[in-house]
C-alpha cells in the first residue's frame, strides 16, 4: 500500500467484449467519474488474473478514442488496432494508479477504505470490523465480522451517519432489530 493506506492502483473499468473488427471495445466503467478516466490520451493498465495488479504480459493502454454506448463505452487503445488485439484484453479489468483518481467528495468514501474498518454505535461501543463491501441496491451492503458474529448492514446515510477517515471508524445507528 501507497502513503495514507491507500492500494498503488484502483480499478476504474471492466472490458467486457469485443465490437466489431477494429479494436473497438465495450467497457464497462467501474467509477462514479468516469469522464475523469474514459476521455483520450487517459492511460489504463490491464490487470492480471487476479483483477487487482497490473498484467506481468499486457502493457499499458492509452484512450485514443472514447464514445458513449448503451451504459458504458466504446473504446479504442492505441496498439489495438483488430479483432484478435483485441480479444487479448476482453475480460480484463483496467487499472489506474491511485494518484490518478479523483480525490472523493466531502462524503464519500473509498471502498477500500471502508474495508478493516472498526464499526462502533453512536455511544462509541464496539461492534465489529468491515469485513467486505457488497454492491446491492438500493444501498450497498458492509459485511460485519463482531463478537457476536458476522451480519450485514446497509451502506447508507441513515445506518452509517460517520466515517472518520483518520481513525478508520464507521458510526452507526442501525434500525431496532438489525443487529445480532
Amino acid at each position: 500500500m501507497t502513503g495514507g493506506g491507500h492500494p498503488p492502483f484502483l480499478v476504474v473499468g471492466h472490458v467486457n467484449k469485443v465490437h466489431g473488427t477494429k479494436g473497438e471495445l465495450f467497457v464497462w466503467p467501474l467509477t462514479d467519474y468516469p469522464g475523469s478516466h474514459f476521455t483520450p490520451g487517459a492511460v489504463h493498465i490491464p490487470a492480471g488474473e487476479d483483477g487487482e495488479s497490473p498484467s506481468a504480459t499486457l502493457g499499458e493502454l492509452t484512450v485514443e478514442a472514447v464514445r458513449p454506448y448503451r451504459k458504458g463505452f466504446l473504446a479504442r487503445f492505441g496498439g489495438v488496432g483488430d479483432r484478435a488485439a483485441a480479444e487479448r484484453l476482453r475480460g480484463r479489468y483496467l487499472l489506474r494508479p491511485f494518484d490518478a483518481i479523483d480525490p472523493p467528495g466531502e462524503d464519500e468514501i473509498f471502498y477500500h477504505e471502508l474495508l478493516g474498518a472498526a464499526v462502533v454505535d453512536r455511544g462509541g461501543s464496539g461492534l465489529g470490523t468491515v469485513k467486505e463491501v457488497f454492491p446491492a441496491r438500493p444501498s450497498d451492503l458492509l459485511e460485519v465480522s463482531g463478537p457476536d458474529g458476522e451480519f450485514l448492514l446497509p451502506f447508507s446515510r441513515e445506518v452509517v451517519v460517520e466515517f472518520d477517515r483518520e481513525r478508520r471508524r464507521a458510526v452507526v445507528d442501525p434500525p431496532e432489530g438489525l443487529l445480532p
